[in-house]
């Protein structure tokens, strides 16, 4: 079985279209990607973001894998905390403090690499 790509690998990785038939061969993982992949462009349009910001942007199926898809790319790298908190707009939380992120140096790196790809005309 190879190896899992890391949320940072598969960014670098990822041409700028990825297939969905490719994503759902990747049974189990496609939700947190599809996660990851939102919160990786909502990272791209934002200084900076939070949870509460990202719910009312996603799917309510989706929220389940946000907390899970924040900690892969943090460990990844990709997104850094900010050193801000502010407090959940989510009701069960009873607004304990969330993460304010951002994108990091390395996840700027990846997004500019990716902008500097040439376009492949399409078929």
């Amino acid at each position: 079985m190879p190896r899992s790509l890391t949320p940072a690998e598969r960014l670098a990785a990822a041409d700028k279209d990825i297939r969905l038939d490719d994503i759902v061969a990747r049974t189990g993982d496609w939700d947190r990607f599809i996660v990851e992949q939102a919160v990786w462009h909502f990272g791209l349009a934002n200084d900076t973001f939070d949870c509460n910001q990202l719910r009312d942007v996603l799917p309510e199926l989706s929220h389940g894998y946000l907390g899970a898809a924040i900690n892969s790319l943090r460990t990844a790298g990709v997104i850094e905390h900010t050193g801000q908190m502010v407090p959940s707009t989510s009701g069960p939380t009873h607004g304990h403090r969330i993460s304010v992120w951002r994108l990091s140096v390395k996840g700027l790196v990846i997004a500019e690499t990716r902008a500097a790809r040439p376009k492949e005309a399409a078929a």
